[in-house]
C-alpha cells in the first residue's frame, strides 16, 4: 500500500535528483531548503530514500507521512 510523504531537507536540490530519490518531487523553498514530496510503496523504500539523502551529505530536517 502506497504512503504519501513530505520530507524538508537542507539546501537546495535540483530537480534532475527526482528519478535517483524514488521519483518523488523536488520543490525548491524560499528558505534555501528543499521539500520532497511524493508516494512510496513501504517503510523500506522510505529507509533506502533516506539513506541516499544521508550518501548526499544532506541535513535531514523532518520527514512526515501525509493523507493521501
Amino acid at each position: 500500500m502506497l504512503a504519501n510523504y513530505e520530507i524538508l531537507v537542507q539546501g537546495q536540490l535540483d530537480a534532475c535528483w527526482s528519478e535517483w530519490l524514488e521519483g518523488m518531487s523536488i520543490t525548491p523553498l524560499d528558505s534555501g531548503d528543499t521539500l520532497l514530496s511524493g508516494s512510496l510503496p513501504d517503510q523500506s523504500a522510505l529507509y533506502g530514500l533516506l539513506n541516499r539523502l544521508r550518501d548526499m551529505n544532506l541535513r535531514l530536517l523532518w520527514v512526515r507521512q501525509v493523507p493521501g
